[in-house]
C-alpha cells in the first residue's frame, strides 16, 4: 500500500458525477488498486453522516435515501483494505496532542493512521493536514 484516501476523496468516488470524480478515477487508474487503503475513521465519519441523514428524515423517501447511502458506504469499504486506529497510530496521535497540533480529532486520527503505515494521504484538505508533522499529502482531484 502507498496511499490512504481521506474521507473527502472517498466521497468523490461515491458521487460518480462530478469533475473531481473524473480526475480522481483517472489518476487512480494509473496505479494498482492494491496501493490504496481506507481508514476506519473515514468509515466512522461516513456512517455518522448517513446516521444523521436518517435521523433528520422527514419523509419515507429521505429515510430510504439515508439507508441507501449507508448501504453504499458498506459496499465501498468492503472492497478495499480498511486500516484501524491501532496502538501505533494512537501513540502518534497522543504525541501530536502533546505538541498541541491544532487539527480536528477525526482528521488527526486519519493523519496518524497514514503516518503509522507510511502512506501518502490523498486529501483536498491540505490546509489542516499540513499542520501534522511528517504527514505527506496529495490532492488527486485537481489537474
Amino acid at each position: 500500500m502507498k496511499y490512504l484516501l481521506d474521507t473527502d476523496h472517498i466521497s468523490f468516488l461515491q458521487r460518480h458525477n462530478c469533475q473531481e470524480f473524473k480526475i480522481l478515477i483517472q489518476r487512480m487508474s494509473q496505479v494498482p488498486m492494491t496501493d490504496f487503503a481506507l481508514s476506519i475513521v473515514s468509515f466512522h465519519e461516513q456512517t455518522l453522516g448517513s446516521h444523521n441523514l436518517i435521523n433528520r428524515a422527514k419523509t419515507n423517501k429521505d429515510v430510504i435515501r439515508g439507508y441507501n447511502l449507508l448501504s453504499e458506504i458498506l459496499k465501498g469499504f468492503a472492497v478495499a483494505p480498511v486500516l484501524t486506529f491501532d496502538a501505533k497510530a494512537t501513540l502518534i496521535f497522543e504525541q501530536m496532542r502533546e505538541q498541541k497540533i491544532q487539527v480536528a480529532t477525526m482528521d488527526l486520527r486519519i493523519g496518524c493512521i497514514a503516518i503509522a503505515n507510511n502512506l501518502i494521504l490523498l486529501t483536498r484538505n491540505s490546509k489542516d493536514f499540513k499542520k501534522i508533522p511528517n504527514l505527506i499529502t496529495e490532492d488527486w482531484t485537481i489537474n
